[in-house]
């Protein structure tokens, strides 16, 4: 097992890894919208998927994986209204179409509006 630590997604916010390696796949931490480099997040559920979709890009290309190899991700919204276009936004970085599961939620870190966590396989 490796753990994941990459300075292109955020740091872990709580007593968690950004991800690990183990038995030939990459599990990322699930990743919210903030931007590492100046800890800012974007308007819009638009813009913040955007955001997520790069950090879970950063942590699976820091454990040796990329976008192109997950299968299987799960997603949540803190409004289920916002499917549609969170659906626009994640089909462009996961087009290999993993299985999913994407649910709505109270709430999510920092007030943001989506959350991203990938399996991948090396």
């Amino acid at each position: 097992m490796k753990i994941i630590s990459t300075d292109k997604a955020p740091g872990a916010i709580g007593p968690y890894s950004q991800g690990y390696v183990s038995g030939g796949l990459v599990f990322s931490s699930g990743q919210i919208p903030v931007d590492p480099a100046t800890g800012a997040v974007p308007e819009g559920i638009a813009a913040q998927t955007e955001q997520s979709c790069r950090n879970v890009a950063a942590v699976l290309e820091a454990g040796g994986a990329g976008l192109d190899k997950v299968i299987k991700t799960t997603c949540f919204l803190a409004d289920i209204a916002d499917f549609a276009a969170f659906n626009e936004v994640y089909a462009k970085y996961f087009v290999s179409k993993p299985a999913r599961s994407c649910v709505a939620v109270k709430d999510l870190p920092k007030g943001v509006l989506c959350e991203i966590e990938a399996i991948a396989e090396l």
